[in-house]
């Protein structure tokens, strides 16, 4: 058995919902010992990066782990010693926990995120920054296996040889939510396009609004669906002032996301050139594919190796290579073709499958039997 656990909320962080998931589809059993944090990833870097709000996150924190310490004894009451933990996304502190309450037990972390990449992309420099790359190396330090979900995030560990790369791939409700949409477009219907997000800088939303607004222009037939609120999400706004196919949503509740997405047609990913940019492919990568939309995202060394067969790669940071794609689209014999390299790597990205390569190595690891 795997006990699975952390402050983690795998409604907001889904990543941990599939690595579940996909662990129980290879027959191993899992348990969560599990008490949410009830913060999002940017106020979680947030608090980080502004020391004047840590008191507050120590003492969610503590409450937090006061009840994953019995959560965790209860469970070794009940199913006995685990053969390994899985700690879950944005585990950085937790992994601590985990190594000082299961000090002879295997410790796989979730690093899906580096906190000190992630503060710097966001803006972030000098002394906070070095901090935060401080907490990545205790949080790794603390593992005996490190998960990411890139081989360039791989490189990135001081110790790349524990590290295994696990895709982040969807949730079973994505793939669902796709099963259940019809999909048909005939000559004259508006390509329907949609992107949700935190508005950061890795995820080029400025690039995105430039080539909407710029198709728009040309005369392409696009209804644009935008959902999130972020740091960049001021200047998207503007560019987007007075383009007319354009629906906002600040924020739309999770359950209803996988729906909302599969009423598209297309499902757009990243476009930054940023360094983090290039070295991730993001969720909505994944679950664009899983809900049954054609996916167009930028074309960087990980997407173009883990997704370029089936999705529309365009070139970074390029809004007129954007807008040029989304013109193709809007014809419904191109609209087809594309549908149907998406529908061929749905299989791909399921729980079951991305997971592969963890059981693979705690199998040969002697961890799993």
């Amino acid at each position: 058995m795997i006990v699975s656990f952390g402050t983690y909320d795998a409604d907001r962080h889904p990543r941990v919902a599939v690595l579940v998931a996909g662990l129980r589809a290879n027959g191993v059993p899992v348990r969560e010992v599990n008490r949410p944090l009830g913060l999002s990833t940017a106020e979680r870097v947030r608090m980080l990066q502004q020391p004047w709000r840590l008191p507050v996150l120590a003492l969610r924190l503590l409450a937090c782990w006061s009840g994953l310490v019995a959560g965790a004894l209860r469970a070794r009451r009940e199913d006995g010693a685990p053969q390994a933990v899985l700690v879950g996304y944005m585990g950085h502190f937790d992994v601590v926990l985990a190594r000082l309450l299961y000090p002879r037990t295997t410790i796989v972390l979730d690093h899906l995120i580096f906190a000190g990449d992630t503060a710097v992309d966001r803006g972030a420099s000098g002394l906070r920054s070095r901090l935060l790359t401080g907490l990545d190396r205790l949080a790794t330090a603390s593992a005996d296996v490190v998960v990411t979900d890139t081989d360039e995030h791989r490189q990135m560990l001081r110790r790349p040889g524990k590290g295994v790369v696990v895709l982040v791939g969807a949730a079973d409700t994505w793939f669902e939510a796709g099963d259940a949409t019809a999909r048909s477009r005939t000559e004259g219907d508006p390509l329907r396009v949609i992107f949700y997000g935190l508005f950061t800088p890795l995820q080029g939303t400025p690039v995105i609004a430039e080539a909407v607004a710029r198709a728009v222009a040309a005369g392409v037939p696009l209804q644009a669906t935008i959902v999130g609120t972020g740091q960049d999400e001021p200047a998207v706004r503007l560019a987007l002032s007075g383009v007319d196919g354009v629906t906002w949503h600040d924020w739309v509740a999770p359950r209803d996301m996988p729906a909302l997405v599969a009423a598209h047609d297309v499902c757009l990913g990243i476009f930054s050139d940023t360094p983090k940019g290039v070295r991730v492919v993001p969720n909505k990568v994944y679950q664009g594919l899983a809900a049954g939309c054609v996916v167009v995202t930028s074309d960087t060394p990980p997407q173009r190796r883990t997704v370029g067969d089936f999705t529309e790669l365009v070139p970074p940071a390029d809004p007129a290579a954007l807008a040029a794609r989304l013109s193709t689209l809007a014809d419904p014999d191109r609209l087809d073709e594309a549908r149907a390299r998406a529908r061929a790597g749905r299989a791909g990205v399921r729980p079951s499958v991305v997971v592969a390569p963890l059981v693979e190595v705690l199998r040969t690891a002697g961890v799993l039997g």
